[in-house]
Protein backbone atom coordinates (compact mmCIF):
# COMPACT_ATOMS: atom_id res chain seq x y z
CA UNK A 1 0.00 0.00 0.00
CA UNK A 2 2.73 2.45 -1.03
CA UNK A 3 0.73 4.74 -3.26
CA UNK A 4 1.25 8.42 -2.66
CA UNK A 5 -1.42 10.84 -3.76
CA UNK A 6 -0.49 12.23 -7.13
CA UNK A 7 -0.01 15.93 -7.51
CA UNK A 8 -3.40 17.20 -8.60
CA UNK A 9 -3.67 17.42 -12.33
CA UNK A 10 -7.37 17.42 -12.94
CA UNK A 11 -9.46 20.47 -13.60
CA UNK A 12 -12.24 19.02 -11.47
CA UNK A 13 -13.63 21.41 -8.87
CA UNK A 14 -11.98 20.54 -5.49
CA UNK A 15 -15.39 20.91 -3.84
CA UNK A 16 -16.76 18.11 -6.02
CA UNK A 17 -13.79 15.95 -5.10
CA UNK A 18 -14.34 16.71 -1.42
CA UNK A 19 -17.97 15.66 -1.69
CA UNK A 20 -16.95 12.41 -3.40
CA UNK A 21 -14.23 11.78 -0.81
CA UNK A 22 -16.41 12.50 2.21
CA UNK A 23 -19.13 10.29 0.72
CA UNK A 24 -16.66 7.40 0.62
CA UNK A 25 -15.57 8.13 4.19
CA UNK A 26 -19.18 7.96 5.40
CA UNK A 27 -19.62 4.64 3.60
CA UNK A 28 -16.44 3.47 5.32
CA UNK A 29 -17.91 4.40 8.71
CA UNK A 30 -21.00 2.30 8.00
CA UNK A 31 -18.81 -0.58 6.80
CA UNK A 32 -16.67 -0.45 9.96
CA UNK A 33 -19.72 -0.40 12.22
CA UNK A 34 -21.16 -3.52 10.63
CA UNK A 35 -17.86 -5.37 10.52
CA UNK A 36 -17.00 -4.43 14.12
CA UNK A 37 -20.19 -6.08 15.38
CA UNK A 38 -19.58 -9.18 13.26
CA UNK A 39 -15.92 -9.48 14.30
CA UNK A 40 -16.53 -9.09 18.03
CA UNK A 41 -19.41 -11.56 17.98
CA UNK A 42 -17.39 -14.01 15.88
CA UNK A 43 -14.37 -13.63 18.16
CA UNK A 44 -16.39 -14.35 21.31
CA UNK A 45 -18.21 -17.32 19.81
CA UNK A 46 -15.13 -18.61 18.01
CA UNK A 47 -12.72 -18.27 20.95
CA UNK A 48 -10.19 -16.11 19.07
CA UNK A 49 -8.68 -12.94 20.47
CA UNK A 50 -7.33 -11.74 17.12
CA UNK A 51 -10.90 -11.37 15.82
CA UNK A 52 -12.07 -9.52 18.94
CA UNK A 53 -9.08 -7.17 18.67
CA UNK A 54 -9.85 -6.68 14.99
CA UNK A 55 -13.40 -5.71 15.92
CA UNK A 56 -12.22 -3.21 18.53
CA UNK A 57 -9.90 -1.67 15.95
CA UNK A 58 -12.85 -1.30 13.57
CA UNK A 59 -14.70 0.63 16.30
CA UNK A 60 -11.68 2.94 16.63
CA UNK A 61 -11.68 3.31 12.84
CA UNK A 62 -15.13 4.89 13.06
CA UNK A 63 -13.71 7.74 15.15
CA UNK A 64 -10.67 8.19 12.89
CA UNK A 65 -12.89 8.21 9.80
CA UNK A 66 -15.00 10.92 11.40
CA UNK A 67 -11.81 12.97 11.83
CA UNK A 68 -10.98 12.57 8.13
CA UNK A 69 -14.53 13.57 7.19
CA UNK A 70 -14.32 16.69 9.36
CA UNK A 71 -10.82 17.55 8.08
CA UNK A 72 -11.91 17.39 4.45
CA UNK A 73 -14.99 19.50 5.11
CA UNK A 74 -12.97 22.20 6.88
CA UNK A 75 -10.20 22.13 4.24
CA UNK A 76 -12.75 22.84 1.50
CA UNK A 77 -13.89 26.10 3.10
CA UNK A 78 -12.89 29.24 1.17
CA UNK A 79 -10.46 31.81 2.65
CA UNK A 80 -11.85 34.28 5.16
CA UNK A 81 -10.58 37.23 7.22
CA UNK A 82 -9.02 34.96 9.85
CA UNK A 83 -7.64 32.45 7.33
CA UNK A 84 -6.56 34.43 4.24
CA UNK A 85 -4.76 31.39 2.79
CA UNK A 86 -7.72 29.10 3.29
CA UNK A 87 -8.27 26.17 5.64
CA UNK A 88 -6.24 23.58 3.76
CA UNK A 89 -4.04 22.62 6.72
CA UNK A 90 -7.05 20.93 8.34
CA UNK A 91 -6.70 18.10 5.81
CA UNK A 92 -3.13 16.95 6.63
CA UNK A 93 -3.78 17.56 10.34
CA UNK A 94 -6.69 15.11 10.17
CA UNK A 95 -4.43 12.69 8.32
CA UNK A 96 -1.76 13.07 11.00
CA UNK A 97 -4.29 12.30 13.74
CA UNK A 98 -5.41 9.16 11.91
CA UNK A 99 -1.82 8.02 11.32
CA UNK A 100 -1.12 8.37 15.04
CA UNK A 101 -4.25 6.37 15.82
CA UNK A 102 -3.05 3.61 13.47
CA UNK A 103 0.22 3.48 15.41
CA UNK A 104 -1.52 3.46 18.81
CA UNK A 105 -3.98 0.77 17.72
CA UNK A 106 -1.11 -1.43 16.53
CA UNK A 107 0.58 -1.07 19.92
CA UNK A 108 -2.64 -1.81 21.81
CA UNK A 109 -3.44 -4.94 19.79
CA UNK A 110 0.18 -6.10 19.98
CA UNK A 111 0.28 -5.74 23.77
CA UNK A 112 -2.92 -7.75 24.20
CA UNK A 113 -1.69 -10.37 21.72
CA UNK A 114 1.37 -10.90 23.91
CA UNK A 115 -0.89 -11.36 26.94
CA UNK A 116 -2.93 -13.97 25.06
CA UNK A 117 0.23 -15.80 23.99
CA UNK A 118 1.34 -16.02 27.63
CA UNK A 119 -2.07 -17.21 28.84
CA UNK A 120 -3.26 -20.76 28.00
CA UNK A 121 -6.62 -20.70 26.22
CA UNK A 122 -8.86 -22.68 23.91
CA UNK A 123 -8.05 -22.93 20.24
CA UNK A 124 -10.09 -20.89 17.73
CA UNK A 125 -13.08 -22.35 15.89
CA UNK A 126 -12.83 -22.96 12.15
CA UNK A 127 -16.12 -21.13 11.64
CA UNK A 128 -14.31 -17.80 12.04
CA UNK A 129 -12.37 -18.40 8.80
CA UNK A 130 -15.20 -17.55 6.33
CA UNK A 131 -15.91 -14.37 8.29
CA UNK A 132 -12.27 -13.29 8.11
CA UNK A 133 -12.08 -14.09 4.40
CA UNK A 134 -15.07 -11.84 3.77
CA UNK A 135 -13.55 -9.04 5.84
CA UNK A 136 -10.27 -9.21 3.88
CA UNK A 137 -12.08 -9.01 0.53
CA UNK A 138 -14.36 -6.13 1.59
CA UNK A 139 -11.62 -4.10 3.25
CA UNK A 140 -9.12 -4.52 0.44
CA UNK A 141 -11.66 -3.55 -2.21
CA UNK A 142 -12.75 -0.49 -0.23
CA UNK A 143 -9.15 0.61 0.36
CA UNK A 144 -8.56 0.56 -3.41
CA UNK A 145 -11.56 2.87 -3.92
CA UNK A 146 -10.11 5.30 -1.38
CA UNK A 147 -6.70 5.19 -3.08
CA UNK A 148 -8.31 6.21 -6.36
CA UNK A 149 -10.23 8.99 -4.61
CA UNK A 150 -7.04 10.22 -2.92
CA UNK A 151 -5.28 10.37 -6.29
CA UNK A 152 -8.10 12.38 -7.85
CA UNK A 153 -8.23 14.81 -4.93
CA UNK A 154 -4.51 14.93 -4.10
CA UNK A 155 -5.54 14.25 -0.51
CA UNK A 156 -3.08 13.09 2.14
CA UNK A 157 -5.90 12.38 4.59
CA UNK A 158 -7.70 10.12 2.12
CA UNK A 159 -4.61 8.08 1.31
CA UNK A 160 -4.02 7.59 5.06
CA UNK A 161 -7.66 6.58 5.45
CA UNK A 162 -7.13 4.11 2.59
CA UNK A 163 -4.14 2.65 4.42
CA UNK A 164 -6.23 2.39 7.58
CA UNK A 165 -8.71 0.15 5.77
CA UNK A 166 -5.84 -1.76 4.19
CA UNK A 167 -4.29 -2.27 7.64
CA UNK A 168 -7.61 -3.74 8.77
CA UNK A 169 -7.48 -6.14 5.81
CA UNK A 170 -3.89 -7.02 6.72
CA UNK A 171 -4.82 -7.76 10.34
CA UNK A 172 -7.71 -9.94 9.21
CA UNK A 173 -5.49 -11.76 6.71
CA UNK A 174 -2.96 -12.44 9.47
CA UNK A 175 -5.81 -13.68 11.66
CA UNK A 176 -7.01 -15.97 8.89
CA UNK A 177 -3.51 -17.43 8.54
CA UNK A 178 -3.06 -17.87 12.30
CA UNK A 179 -6.47 -19.44 12.85
CA UNK A 180 -5.89 -21.82 9.93
CA UNK A 181 -2.62 -22.94 11.52
CA UNK A 182 -4.32 -23.35 14.91
CA UNK A 183 -7.21 -25.37 13.45
CA UNK A 184 -4.98 -27.62 11.35
CA UNK A 185 -2.27 -27.99 14.01
CA UNK A 186 -4.65 -28.70 16.86
CA UNK A 187 -3.31 -29.02 20.41
CA UNK A 188 -0.23 -26.90 21.02
CA UNK A 189 -1.11 -24.39 18.29
CA UNK A 190 -3.85 -22.51 20.18
CA UNK A 191 -1.87 -19.25 20.14
CA UNK A 192 -1.09 -19.25 16.42
CA UNK A 193 -3.67 -16.54 15.74
CA UNK A 194 -2.19 -14.38 18.50
CA UNK A 195 1.28 -14.68 16.97
CA UNK A 196 -0.22 -13.73 13.61
CA UNK A 197 -1.85 -10.64 15.15
CA UNK A 198 1.48 -9.67 16.70
CA UNK A 199 3.28 -9.97 13.36
CA UNK A 200 0.64 -7.85 11.62
CA UNK A 201 0.93 -5.18 14.32
CA UNK A 202 4.65 -4.76 13.63
CA UNK A 203 3.97 -4.11 9.92
CA UNK A 204 1.10 -1.74 10.71
CA UNK A 205 3.18 0.21 13.26
CA UNK A 206 6.01 0.83 10.79
CA UNK A 207 3.54 2.01 8.15
CA UNK A 208 1.81 4.21 10.72
CA UNK A 209 5.11 6.02 11.27
CA UNK A 210 5.59 6.47 7.52
CA UNK A 211 2.06 7.85 7.12
CA UNK A 212 2.58 10.28 10.00
CA UNK A 213 5.73 11.58 8.31
CA UNK A 214 3.79 12.09 5.06
CA UNK A 215 1.15 14.16 6.85
CA UNK A 216 3.85 16.14 8.65
CA UNK A 217 5.44 16.94 5.29
CA UNK A 218 2.21 18.67 4.24
CA UNK A 219 1.93 20.53 7.54
CA UNK A 220 5.58 21.68 7.29
CA UNK A 221 5.18 22.85 3.65
CA UNK A 222 7.69 20.41 2.19
CA UNK A 223 8.60 21.15 -1.45
CA UNK A 224 6.26 19.76 -4.10
CA UNK A 225 7.70 17.21 -6.58
CA UNK A 226 10.01 18.75 -9.16
CA UNK A 227 7.86 17.60 -12.07
CA UNK A 228 4.86 19.46 -10.62
CA UNK A 229 6.94 22.65 -10.25
CA UNK A 230 8.04 22.24 -13.88
CA UNK A 231 4.41 22.17 -15.00
CA UNK A 232 3.69 25.35 -13.05
CA UNK A 233 6.73 27.03 -14.58
CA UNK A 234 5.73 25.94 -18.09
CA UNK A 235 2.24 27.40 -17.64
CA UNK A 236 3.65 30.75 -16.48
CA UNK A 237 6.37 30.85 -19.15
CA UNK A 238 3.76 30.42 -21.91
CA UNK A 239 2.09 33.76 -21.04
CA UNK A 240 2.85 36.45 -23.67
CA UNK A 241 5.38 39.02 -22.39
CA UNK A 242 7.15 36.65 -20.00
CA UNK A 243 10.90 36.64 -20.78
CA UNK A 244 11.92 34.17 -18.11
CA UNK A 245 11.32 32.87 -14.60
CA UNK A 246 13.41 33.10 -11.45
CA UNK A 247 12.14 31.71 -8.15
CA UNK A 248 9.05 29.55 -7.99
CA UNK A 249 7.84 28.47 -4.57
CA UNK A 250 4.83 26.19 -4.28
CA UNK A 251 3.20 24.79 -1.18
CA UNK A 252 0.36 22.36 -0.87
CA UNK A 253 -2.54 23.56 1.25
CA UNK A 254 -5.02 20.74 1.64
CA UNK A 255 -6.36 19.91 -1.82
CA UNK A 256 -4.95 23.02 -3.55
CA UNK A 257 -1.63 24.83 -4.04
CA UNK A 258 -0.35 28.33 -3.27
CA UNK A 259 2.24 29.73 -5.70
CA UNK A 260 4.86 32.45 -5.23
CA UNK A 261 6.61 33.10 -8.56
CA UNK A 262 9.17 35.64 -9.87
CA UNK A 263 8.54 36.56 -13.53
CA UNK A 264 11.07 38.35 -15.76
CA UNK A 265 9.74 40.92 -18.27
CA UNK A 266 11.24 43.56 -20.55
CA UNK A 267 12.76 46.20 -18.26
CA UNK A 268 11.59 48.98 -20.56
CA UNK A 269 7.92 48.22 -19.99
CA UNK A 270 5.77 50.61 -17.98
CA UNK A 271 4.47 49.70 -14.53
CA UNK A 272 1.00 49.26 -16.05
CA UNK A 273 2.29 46.85 -18.71
CA UNK A 274 4.24 44.84 -16.15
CA UNK A 275 1.16 44.71 -13.95
CA UNK A 276 -0.95 43.42 -16.87
CA UNK A 277 1.54 40.61 -17.52
CA UNK A 278 1.51 39.69 -13.82
CA UNK A 279 -2.29 39.53 -13.94
CA UNK A 280 -2.16 37.31 -17.03
CA UNK A 281 0.28 34.94 -15.29
CA UNK A 282 -1.97 34.76 -12.25
CA UNK A 283 -5.06 34.03 -14.36
CA UNK A 284 -3.22 31.36 -16.35
CA UNK A 285 -2.22 29.53 -13.18
CA UNK A 286 -5.61 29.89 -11.48
CA UNK A 287 -7.34 28.56 -14.61
CA UNK A 288 -4.82 25.74 -15.12
CA UNK A 289 -5.62 22.11 -14.23
CA UNK A 290 -3.11 22.19 -11.35
CA UNK A 291 -5.57 23.30 -8.63
CA UNK A 292 -3.86 26.55 -7.75
CA UNK A 293 -5.98 28.62 -5.36
CA UNK A 294 -3.78 31.72 -5.03
CA UNK A 295 -0.75 33.21 -6.81
CA UNK A 296 1.67 35.95 -5.81
CA UNK A 297 3.56 37.25 -8.87
CA UNK A 298 6.76 39.28 -8.54
CA UNK A 299 7.81 41.22 -11.64
CA UNK A 300 11.57 41.45 -12.35
CA UNK A 301 13.41 43.17 -15.22
CA UNK A 302 14.94 40.62 -17.58
CA UNK A 303 18.73 40.64 -17.90
CA UNK A 304 19.89 42.36 -21.08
Amino acid sequence: MNEKPHSPGSATDPLQLVRAGTGLVVRGIALNAGLAAAKIAGGILGHTYVLIADGVESLMDIFSSALVWAGLRVAARPPDDNHPYGHGKAEPLAGLAVALMVFIAAGWIGWHAVQEIRTPHRGPHWGTLPLLAGVVILKFAFSRKLVRASRDAGSTALVIEAWHHYADALTSAAGFTGISIAVIGGKGYESADDWAALAACVVIAFNGIALARRALDDVMDVAVPREFEDRIRATAAAVPGVRGLEKCRIRKSGLVHLVDIHVEVDGALSVREGHDIAGAVKRALLESPHRVSDVLVHIEPAAE
